[in-house]
Formats: structure tokens, C-alpha cells, sequence
């Protein structure tokens, strides 16, 4: 057709004649008695690689003379008895060869050929350690799944590509496999982040400079009810002295009158006015009429959830195994202790109980 470029035939005969396709990248590895050293194409699949340093060779002197560069050299672990040590990585190699005298010399082996494949022996028990058939013109290392899984990694490693996984599911894959698996989870830092339910406190430096100035909340549930009924426990702690006051509770909704009656109690016994109230955003803290309370009597109230200087007088924290150490015995609040001592910043880590 005119308008249309001719094309050779011949030409187009030669170009299919000549043309290839590039195989697949093989990972198995073979036995080679005419290699000096263990060398592969692909410096992936090793576990430790760098660049090339002296004595390693530079280059590789191929069957035509030709010569071939190396990139890198590494090692790797095929079974936690079978080592390949100074594996030269040079991207024109097409299979991985294993030098049968480094093999046999770093492993303490030997390798006996046979017709049907090959035995890998260990020295001098000669007992086998892996065997491999074969049923082509070459000597494949090829390893049962079970070692094969292993290829090799450390058990930190193995917890971070399974997901992170327990105690309990490790060892039913410990069961399965032919090598150990430690327990890594205590260790991991990102388990340990996985399992806080908050996020980190901060130091803080505030402090009141007054008895009174501030004064934090908070309302302890306790797990057992005691003979006379009472399950709820409010703790007044001053932020000045650290002193603690605690009221034992039947009812949540008594809350607000334990808040009142102790305003009244601090005005009283020591002359002073409580300025500001801290607590959680608990609703027997943050509901209307404790709102609306503290608002006619010119008290600064804030529900935090948490705030760094929550964290440093703990409140909860100190009184809950306060309360678990008396329970064991009867079960009742009049075993608190009650004294009448008056708060001193002389004595700030005294505890008053009314």
C-alpha cells in the first residue's frame, strides 16, 4: 500500500530469532565445586549487608575469563546450623552459588553426591542434617518449610512481622516450627505503648502557698461494700500540705452534701476559705447544683481529665490501698483512723481522717 514504510523480513526473522525473556529472580541456592566463594545477584535476600572491603575480592573471574564486579558482600543463616558466610552479591551472577569448600569449612560438614541429590553431614557424628533431591543436572539446597521459615531472623524480628503477637500464640507457632521463639512482648517498645491507656504525665512544679488556696477531688468506688453499706469514699486532698481528708459514701448523689459540710468544716476549724476546687469530670463533681454552689460562693471550679498536677498529688492512688489494707480486717469505715491535728506545711505527708 502506498504511503506505508517497507519492512525487512529477514531483519524481522532475526529480531524474533534472538529475542529473550528475562526469567524470574530464583532464591534457590546451588552447590558449586568450582566456586571459590558463595555469590548471588540478589543482596535482599541476605541478613547482614555492606560494601566490599579488603581481602574481599573486588571482582569475580566468571568460566570465559570474563570478569564481573562485586557490589557487596553479606551472610546469611539458611537453618540455625547451615551459615553462608562472605557471600559476594554481583548483579550479573543468574543462579546462587554455594562454594562447597566454604560451605563444608565454616559449617564443620561435609556433602556427599548421589545420583538421586545430595546429604549435608555433620562432622564428626556424620549425622545428616538436611538432604536434598534433585531431579535435574544440578544440586539444589533446598530446606523441609519448617527450616526454610527460618531464613534467618532474630525472635524480636519474628514478633514485629507477625503482628506482635502474645505469649500464647507464640507458642502454638513454637510447637510448629523447628526453632525458638522467645516470648518478646515484654521488651517491645511498641506493646508497651499499645497497652497504656493514657498518655505519659509531665513533670509539674505547681504548688499552693496557702492551706486551703486549692484543694483536689475525687470519688473512689470501692470493690467491696462494707458491713455498714458504705461503697463510695470522696478524698479532699490540699494541694499546700498534702493533707487528706476522706467521707465514706452509700450513694454517689451524697457527694455534694460531703463537699458542703467540709467547706463549712475547713471554715471553722481553720479559718479558712477554700479558693479553688480540682476534680476529674466525674458527674457527681460536674452537674448544676455543685456548679451553681460553688459559683455563689466565688469558688474557682475546673474538671480536668487528667492534668499533670492530678498526677503529682495522686489522690486516688493513695487511698485506694489505704482502704484495701483496712478491708481485709472488718470491712467497715469506722476502721479509718480519726484524728484532730490541725494541717502544718511543717508536716506536709501526714494523713487527717474525719
Amino acid at each position: 500500500m502506498a504511503g506505508l514504510t517497507s519492512w525487512d523480513q529477514q531483519s524481522l526473522a532475526s529480531a524474533f530469532s534472538t529475542a529473550s525473556l528475562n526469567q524470574p529472580p530464583s532464591y534457590d541456592w546451588y552447590f558449586d565445586s568450582g566456586a571459590t566463594s558463595h555469590m548471588t545477584s540478589l543482596p535482599h535476600i541476605l541478613s547482614h549487608a555492606c560494601s566490599p572491603w579488603y581481602p574481599t575480592p573486588s571482582s569475580i573471574v566468571v568460566g570465559n575469563g570474563s570478569i564481573i564486579q562485586v557490589t557487596a558482600t553479606g551472610s546469611t543463616e539458611l537453618s540455625p546450623s547451615l551459615h553462608l558466610n562472605n557471600i559476594l552479591v554481583s548483579p550479573h551472577i543468574i543462579k546462587n552459588l554455594i562454594s562447597i569448600r566454604q560451605f563444608t569449612t565454616d559449617n564443620n560438614c561435609s556433602v556427599e553426591f548421589d545420583p538421586a541429590g545430595c546429604s549435608v553431614k555433620a562432622l564428626p557424628s556424620w549425622t545428616e542434617i538436611v538432604r536434598c533431591n534433585s531431579s535435574g543436572p544440578l544440586y539444589p539446597m533446598r530446606l523441609p518449610p519448617a527450616c526454610s521459615l527460618v531464613a534467618k531472623a532474630s525472635s524480636p524480628l519474628w514478633h514485629r512481622r507477625l503482628g506482635h503477637p502474645g505469649h500464647e500464640a507464640l507458642s502454638k507457632l513454637t510447637s510448629s516450627v523447628s526453632f525458638q521463639l522467645e516470648d518478646c512482648s515484654q521488651l517491645c517498645h511498641s506493646c508497651q505503648l499499645g497497652h497504656h491507656v493514657r498518655l505519659p504525665f509531665h513533670a509539674s512544679s505547681s504548688h499552693s502557698t496557702h492551706q486551703f488556696d486549692l484543694i483536689h477531688c475525687d470519688l473512689w468506688t470501692s470493690p467491696v461494700v462494707s458491713i455498714s453499706r458504705f461503697k463510695y469514699y470522696l478524698v479532699i486532698l490540699d494541694d499546700c500540705t498534702h493533707y487528706l481528708w476522706t467521707f465514706s459514701l452509700r450513694f454517689k448523689f451524697d457527694t455534694f452534701s460531703a463537699i458542703s459540710n467540709f467547706l463549712t468544716y475547713a471554715s471553722t476549724q481553720f479559718g479558712a476559705s477554700v479558693k479553688a476546687i480540682q476534680c476529674d469530670n466525674g458527674k457527681e463533681f460536674d452537674n448544676s447544683t455543685t456548679c451553681t454552689f460553688f459559683l455563689t460562693r466565688g469558688i474557682h471550679f475546673e474538671c480536668l481529665v487528667p492534668t499533670p498536677r492530678l498526677k503529682m498529688v495522686k489522690p486516688n492512688v493513695l487511698f485506694a490501698p489505704l482502704i484495701m489494707s483496712f478491708a481485709p480486717c472488718c470491712f467497715r469505715p469506722p476502721c479509718l483512723p480519726a484524728t484532730g491535728s490541725r494541717p502544718s506545711p511543717r508536716r506536709p505527708h501526714s494523713l487527717t481522717f474525719c
